[in-house]
């Protein structure tokens, strides 16, 4: 007999949980130091944002804030369309995931550029909401609900692999089971316990079936 089926879907944070984005924000603001700074600004900024606003908008307003000059959120994006590389080992594990489960993405970013990057990991996903779709950045329970619907999936019966603390609150508070993976080694802070912090995607196939 195969390995029964733990989950029903398991969705993915896009530029930290699948994408190795890091590297970039650094190169384009200048240094890692204002990289890490305008990244973490720029994660406040939309979570703060309430309804969506585009994407570039919330890109600039925390460049402004963290000392970059607002014009290079433009090129950010533009090379984020065609210049990320998913974790080593992401293409294998969702492969392997996509026999057992459904998959997808939930991501704060634009449609053209989610659509773009998300393309950029090499496996095709079942569904992919992004911040603008669904009306709203996350942590805000719009864009997991989203996804949860077009799967057709209860939130009960998903997993949803985070790439930020926030990203734990906000899909444990749509109902969903969470790891959380934490390639940066950030701290958890007084964000919510996940079900598992991982250092590798590699875990997640043997979770997802019990």
């Amino acid at each position: 007999m195969g390995a029964q089926v733990r989950y029903g879907a398991v969705l993915f944070d896009l530029f930290s949980a699948l994408l190795d984005s890091g590297a970039l924000w650094s190169e384009v603001a200048g240094s890692a130091e204002l990289g890490a700074r305008w990244r973490e600004e720029s994660s406040r900024v939309a979570y703060s944002a309430g309804s969506y606003r585009p994407f570039v908008e919330t890109v600039a307003e925390a460049a402004r804030v963290a000392g970059v000059p607002p014009e290079r959120a433009a090129d950010l994006l533009r090379r984020m369309s065609g210049g990320l590389a998913p974790w080593p080992e992401a293409p294998d594990v969702l492969e392997r995931l996509r026999e057992r489960v459904r998959i997808g993405v939930v991501t704060n970013c634009s449609e053209g550029l989610g659509q773009r990057v998300a393309s950029r990991v090499g496996v095709a996903f079942d569904v992919v909401v992004t911040a603008e779709a669904a009306g709203a950045y996350k942590p805000r329970p719009e864009p997991y609900l989203l996804g949860l619907e077009m799967l057709g999936v209860e939130p009960a019966r998903a997993l949803f692999v985070a790439g930020s603390p926030s990203d734990i609150d906000g899909a444990r508070g749509a109902g969903m089971d969470v790891c959380w993976h934490n390639r940066r080694r950030l701290p958890l802070g007084g964000h919510a316990t996940p079900l598992m912090e991982l250092g590798s995607l590699e875990p997640l196939v043997e979770l997802a079936s019990s």
